[in-house]
């Protein structure tokens, strides 16, 4: 079995998965966001394009897919006009409370 090293410690060596995940939870917390998986990041990331209108071949690259497909029908959910008004609140939203 192969193992693909994504992140790795400030000298280069593996980094504990456990440790990631701590470090990542802290993020979290620190940012205010709901506490997610890291797999669920891509998830996250995907729709964010998608309700962006980033055309999905810049998501597939961004996201490092080898098909269209799979950005397209697993990770991408595409808004409907309601979401997408929901999204511009939200980011309305967020804006004022970065100003404060």
């Amino acid at each position: 079995m192969s193992t693909y090293l994504t992140f790795t410690t400030r000298t280069g060596t593996p980094i504990e998965p456990r440790n990631f995940n701590r470090v990542f939870e802290s993020h979290c917390r620190r940012a205010g966001v709901p506490r997610i998986r890291v797999h669920d990041t891509r998830h996250t990331c995907a729709s964010l394009l998608a309700a962006l209108d980033v055309h999905p071949r810049v998501a597939m690259r961004i996201l490092r897919h080898s098909q269209i497909s799979m950005t397209m029908d697993i990770y991408t959910q595409i808004p409907s006009p309601e979401t997408r008004k929901a999204l511009d609140r939200l980011n309305q939203s967020l804006d004022r409370s970065s100003e404060t």
